[in-house]
This record gives structure tokens, sequence and C-alpha cells, in this order.
């Protein structure tokens, strides 16, 4: 990731220190175990820039209002930047400085392991959340090309931790995770792209019992390739823009956001039109993270 990076949204918001802002952004640019197009690790920072074209007032409203801080990137040391657990070890070190600072952590990935980094510094401060995951594939192998800890097991590696979690619009996965969701049918759940598109949204979109506090992961490649291209296992019959704003606010009016991420976007150079989608996107979950 090259220096000096805008804040998130600096055109519009000056950046406040840590213990002051509700947001601490945190860039993630984590690519060891993607499997078939590269370059989530260039996301952040194309996040970062197009961030700058994005309006402060959206929707009706000032979606980061409360502050913005934009933490330094979450990076192991180099020496260590080949390993996934000193990765890990980085992004939860970020991801709690924002919980112990009481703002919430907004992390831009990079590939979908980021998320457990997350969910670690959550699991480690004995927080009762529920995970809300978007995505194209469901995540839940038990090891993939010989590592527990790729992008293809990283909601597995959650879901162990003890954390409820909800699935939407996948629509790309094997036997094992299938089993893996038959397995835990108290504690998995899952709509997948096919049933959202014939039936729409469950109502309520989370199960009664799912906890109120939920953090959201989103893999841009939840969305359909027409309008998010840029990623690296791009899956056809993904969720429309209104689509997923629809069904975030859902969630937003009957639960509590505390975090969440935004992953696996694969920036292609003059295509510039996926970077800001994935930049208001993570605008769009901050505001639902109001108040």
């Amino acid at each position: 990731m090259s220096n000096p990076l805008p804040p998130f949204l600096g055109s519009e918001h000056a950046p406040v220190a840590p213990n002051e802002a509700r947001f601490h952004v945190i860039p993630a640019p984590m690519e060891l175990s993607v499997s078939y197009g590269g370059g989530a690790a260039a996301g952040p920072e194309a996040i970062l820039r197009a961030s700058d074209q994005l309006e402060a007032y959206e929707a009706g409203a000032f979606p980061c209002e409360g502050g913005i801080y934009t933490a330094p990137a979450a990076v192991p040391t180099a020496e260590r930047q080949h390993e996934p657990e000193a990765w890990l070890e980085a992004i939860e070190q970020a991801v709690g400085t924002a919980l112990d600072c009481g703002a919430k952590p907004v992390l831009l990935g990079g590939e979908h392991t980021v998320t457990l980094g997350a969910i670690r510094a959550f699991h480690a401060r004995q927080q009762e959340i529920g995970i809300v995951h978007f995505d194209a594939h469901a995540d839940l192998r038990d090891s993939y090309e010989g590592s527990p800890l790729s992008h293809a097991c990283v909601l597995r590696r959650c879901h162990e931790l003890g954390f409820p979690l909800v699935q939407f619009a996948t629509r790309a996965y094997c036997q094992e995770e299938a089993a893996y969701r038959k397995a835990n049918p108290k504690t998995l759940f899952a709509m997948d792209a096919e049933q959202l598109a014939l039936k729409g949204p469950p109502s309520p979109i989370l199960p009664k019992s799912f906890p109120k506090r939920v953090y959201v992961t989103f893999d841009v490649d939840g969305l359909d390739p027409a309008i998010m291209p840029s990623t690296g296992t791009p899956v056809p019959g993904g969720l429309l823009w209104y689509s997923a704003l629809f069904m975030l606010r859902e969630i937003a009016s009957t639960h509590e956001i505390v975090g969440c991420d935004v992953n696996e976007l694969a920036p292609i150079p003059n295509l510039h039109h996926a970077d800001f989608t994935a930049a208001k996107l993570v605008q769009r979950l901050m505001g639902l993270m109001q108040p």
C-alpha cells in the first residue's frame, strides 16, 4: 500500500483523534490466500481514494457524523508478512483499539480472512454478537489449499468461536459447506441468492433468536458482477444495489450494527465505478451504525 493515503471521506470531514471518533476506518491489505483473481491487497487504498468523491450528505442525512479516524494500515512487520497469523494479530490489535476507544470499527480488506482478526477482537472482550455475512461464497470450509486460515474458511473459523451466523446471497459453495450448515441448524442460518431472487428477503430479516448486536461482513462479490466486476471470484446472480441496501436497512432497523468490514475489492485500472461503489457501501454502513 503506497503512502500517503487520504483519510476516509477526507474531502468532507476533517479527521479526528482516535478517542474522539465514532468510527475507526482500518485498512487491512492482506492478500495471502486468494485462489482465483488477485488484487485484493489494493482494495483498501482504492476505497480510501474513491471516498474523496463521496458527498457528506447522503440519503437525507450525514452518515459519517460523529467523526472518523482513519487508522494506519493493519500490517505485520516485513519479516512476517507471509504469515496469516501475523496479519490476524495486527488486525485484531487495530480493531481492539477501536473497541477500547468506544468507536465502531470499519475494516477495509484485503482478502476475506481479515474478518477473523476483527471477530477475535470482539471475542477477546467477551462481546456477545452475531455475524451477518453477505457473500457469493459460504467460506465454511475447514481447510482450503492446505490452509485453515484461507479466505474460503474464514466464516467457519468465526462460527467456531461461538458466534451465531446468518449468510445472505451465497450461490457458490461445496458439499462440505452444505453439510456444515446442516450440522449447525441452531446457530447458522442462510438464504441463498436464488431464494432471495424468487422469494425476497425473509421477514423478520434475522432469526428471532439472533443477538441484537451484530457485525456485518460484506464481501463485494455478494453483489452482482454487473455492478461489481472488480473482485477475484465474481459469480453471476448476486445482489443489486438497492436490494442490498434494503436488506442492510432492515437489519439496522431491528439490530445494532457494532462493526463491519467490506472486503475482496480487486481494483481494475481505469474502471472507477466499482471502487466508488465499494466506498459508497462503506459510507452507507457507517450511516446505519449511527445511534
